[in-house]
């Protein structure tokens, strides 16, 4: 969620698209996105798939163990042989992804549409695939795609006197911001729509 937020307010045409996006699908007459709202959200989803290739929740996935022997890309594994994936390194291969370092949603529109998180495309992987996959990812995606979509229906969000957003990493065997995410919110919708919910 940080990091997704982090990456529309500093890419604002973005940010405007999933906003437009919302108005158009949910309108501003309605405090809650719902479930069923989010097919529709395609944009939104697409969102959602470039945040994690850029910056996976872990730069690394869990380690794999050869059970046999096998050959992997033109080299010779051994069976015990352990296996760490660097995801990071995967998924902003140049070789895959045209400008692999930008914040680009509408590949997910376009050249890469039929690529998911889930584990079948492995050059986006970044719940890993297999047996040894997250087991939360279709929670987890479908809690961030209802946060995401509600928090940015509800507020306008701003960073601190328009700054731009560090992106830096911090270290860890997770993938948390080096510096934390300081926005300024303020009401998008209607003051009738808020009061509706009482």
């Amino acid at each position: 969620m940080t990091w997704a937020l982090s990456l529309l307010l500093n890419n604002r045409d973005a940010l405007n698209k999933v906003k437009q996006e919302l108005d158009i699908h949910v309108g501003k007459d309605r405090l809650l996105v719902t479930e069923s709202d989010t097919k529709n959200l395609v944009y939104l989803q697409s969102v959602i798939k470039e945040t994690p290739r850029l910056y996976p929740a872990a730069p690394l996935a869990v380690i794999h163990e050869a059970i046999e022997d096998c050959l992997v890309h033109g080299y010779d594994i051994s069976t015990g042989t352990w296996l760490i994936l660097n995801l990071q390194k995967i998924q902003r291969d140049s070789q895959i992804w045209e400008d692999p370092l930008k914040f680009q949603p509408e590949r997910f529109m376009t050249t890469h549409k039929d690529i998911d998180v889930k584990g079948h495309n492995f050059e986006l992987i970044p719940f890993s695939s297999g047996r040894r996959m997250c087991p939360g990812v279709s929670f987890a995606l479908k809690i961030l795609e209802l946060t995401l979509a509600n928090v940015l229906h509800w507020f306008e969000i701003e960073t601190l006197s328009n700054e731009i957003v560090d992106m830096r990493e911090g270290p860890g065997l997770t993938s948390p911001k080096a510096t934390p995410l300081e926005v300024q919110i303020s009401p998008r919708l209607p003051t009738l729509v808020y009061q509706s919910c009482d």
